[in-house]
């Protein structure tokens, strides 16, 4: 079939489609309900099938006589190892781990939380949960204490599995000191805490709650799998809004599972056996759908990267790891390949390896911007494919689907809708705009399966923040266009949430740690272009009326701030004072105007600002510390 066959397909006849793409994994019970609701009228699919996620990642395979095939390669070029699994490896660990949680006392229906960096650990233990039917969230390593303890009081877990350090380019962090440091700052008390030690001499201070992960495994019999409903939550992962509080997405069982496997093949392009690298984290949705779920129902080798693009020697690490491990698919930020192009213009390190076996490049995450695109496609052979989706959608949103057909590229397009997603392009009063003219990226209920089930715990605000704005519609929050040929351009968040290479992170959640610094009277923090990480934040500050701090000792002592609560992932490096903020008469900020004058862009003056002249103020400010625009070399 054609793109535009399935395509039409999957959006005129949605039960009949997704039945038969429910057909490509195995069931326990397989649904026959396809399509319905549940009791708020929102979509559910397949509500009355029964299934395992384990089960099909990993003793399918085994079953299926593939046991020795390998699973996972660790690469990890801070600790200089390399270490490949075979399925039957995989499950025997994580059938392990599963059994010794179930003798802690969790049970099908706890959560638990998982805090660790790129390790194979933290993939058996999201496989572990699955196995038994308890709801992992995991939480990405570079959140500090802060951030941990809101997540745990959210979710409310009986465990928490972690380890005892994580290791940057230059130095160890000592994962365990953060997590009792969370557990004393959260309401909720998980009762215990597995420790995997990783003994590269970071502090694990014991705990009477702590387990040590080695024992635990190699003390307990390996768990079978449990049966779960469909709609049955897999995991929560928390993704930043608006208020500053995190949304635990919810994610189900079933849908994902059929949705998964769709993606690696009619999206991707993937055969069984073949290797799919997806640098990115556990912590983030791309790694759960890539790395752990989406390769292993594929029986694809997946691998698990631990470092960085540059600096893990150098630039060269990527295709390195491309051709040594013979990789034929990849997945990354943006922000990846341009940190590498910025390290090596000329692409000097590409011309010494064999990347033969790379059939596709997809980047995601962010907005790439078209000379990255370019680069790559001039140094690399194989086809770059810029693509759009979210952790609400868990899988991509829009995409040119390479496993059904190879459509032209557009540079600055995400390609074209993938099957299921009915996208429109809105404008505020809700209806549809004309083609190549900016709106509201929406799209038409129901959501394919594998899309967000609901907010943990609040369904209130999943309703207020996705789906009452334009009803019938699931509101994404980005805004884009398309153009004559039904590509479609995305052009960023219409919120107040930034993109920093690719980590979705709340302003709201920023001005609240800036604006507890003493000499602080009021803030607005906004996202403005960077040449390498996409957005970064800026803090604009207010300081206390004979308040003399100097500007140095405030920028250093809010970022440390920002770093403390929120962690370094956030990025704050410039910090201005401002004699006030731009603010209608009603005493709204105006961040979309601050942002524009830090960007270069042109703009129109509201006409509902309180004073005209501000605006002049505050580009005097930017200009005197080169920020924005003005620091572009």
């Amino acid at each position: 079939m054609t793109y535009k066959e399935i395509y039409t397909e999957s959006i005129e006849k949605p039960a009949k489609f997704w039945k038969e793409q429910a057909d490509a994994i195995e069931w326990y019970n397989k649904p026959e309900v396809i399509l319905s609701e549940d009791e708020n009228g929102y979509p559910l699919w397949y509500k009355d099938g029964e299934l395992n996620i384990c089960y099909l990642a990993l003793d399918k395979h085994i079953q299926d006589g593939r046991g020795d095939q390998i699973a996972f390669i660790y690469d990890s070029p801070v600790t200089q190892n390399i270490k490949k699994y075979t399925f039957s490896e995989v499950k025997t660990e994580v059938a392990k781990l599963a059994g010794g949680m179930l003798s802690l006392g969790l049970k099908k229906g706890d959560t638990a939380v998982i805090y660790m960096p790129m390790i194979p650990q933290a993939a058996f233990a999201m496989l572990a949960c699955a196995r038994i039917g308890v709801t992992h969230s995991v939480v990405f390593g570079g959140f500090a204490p802060h951030e941990l303890a809101i997540r745990i009081d959210d979710c409310k877990p009986r465990l928490i599995i972690t380890t005892s350090s994580g290791i940057e380019i230059d130095r160890v962090i000592a994962y365990k000191p953060l997590v009792d440091e969370a557990i004393e700052l959260a309401s909720h008390r998980p009762k215990k805490v597995v420790v995997f030690n990783r003994k590269l001499g970071a502090r694990v201070p014991f705990k009477k709650y702590d387990v040590d992960y080695d024992a635990l495994v190699y003390g307990s019999e390996e768990a079978a799998c449990v049966p779960v409903n469909t709609t049955h939550p897999l995991y929560i992962l928390y993704t930043s809004g608006t208020t500053g509080k995190p949304k635990g997405v919810v994610r189900d069982t079933g849908g994902y599972a059929v949705a998964l496997k769709f993606s690696m093949t009619h999206i991707y392009n993937v055969q069984q056996d073949d290797v799919f690298w997806a640098a990115s984290d556990v912590g983030w949705v791309v790694g759960h759908s890539f790395i752990v779920y989406g390769p292993l129902i594929n029986r694809n080798t997946s691998l698990i990267f631990e470092g960085k693009p540059i600096r893990t020697p150098d630039s060269s690490t990527f295709w390195r790891i491309i051709a040594e491990h013979k990789v034929n698919a990849m997945f990354t930020a943006p922000t990846a390949i341009r940190a590498i192009k910025k390290e090596d213009p000329d692409g000097e390190f590409i011309k010494q390896y064999d990347l033969s076996s790379l059939k596709a490049q997809f980047l995601a995450g962010e907005r790439c911007d078209i000379a990255t695109l370019e680069w790559y496609q001039k140094h690399i052979p194989a086809p770059a494919i810029d693509h759009w989706w979210q952790t609400e959608s868990g899988w991509p949103m829009i995409a040119n689907m390479m496993g059904v057909e190879q459509l032209p590229i557009k540079p600055g397009s995400v390609g074209k809708a993938v099957c299921g997603y009915n996208i429109r392009i809105f404008s505020e009063d809700g209806t549809e705009v004309e083609p190549n003219k900016e709106g509201y990226v929406v799209v038409k209920l129901p959501l394919p399966p594998g899309t967000l089930l609901d907010l943990w715990k609040d369904n209130p605000r999943f309703k207020a923040g996705y789906l009452e704005q334009f009803p019938g519609y699931y509101f994404s929050g980005d805004g884009g266009y398309k153009d004559d040929e039904d590509y479609i351009f995305i052009t960023g968040r219409v919120d107040d949430v930034i993109n920093v290479a690719g980590h979705r992170l709340s302003t709201a959640e920023m001005e609240e740690v800036v604006s507890s610094h003493a000499s602080v009277a009021e803030c607005a923090v906004i996202g403005i272009n960077d040449s390498l990480k996409g957005q970064i934040p800026l803090a604009l500050v207010v300081t206390k009326l004979n308040d003399e701090i100097e500007h140095y000792q405030l920028e250093q002592e809010t970022i440390k701030l920002v770093r403390q609560q929120i962690g370094a992932v956030a990025s704050l490096q410039n910090v201005v004072i401002v004699e006030r903020l731009p603010k209608t008469r009603s005493g709204k900020i105006l961040r979309k105007l601050m942002r524009s004058i830090a960007d270069g862009e042109s703009f129109q003056i509201p006409s509902t600002i309180d004073d005209e002249s501000i605006v002049e103020e505050i580009d005097t400010v930017l200009k005197k510390y080169k920020i924005g625009v003005y620091n572009i070399k």
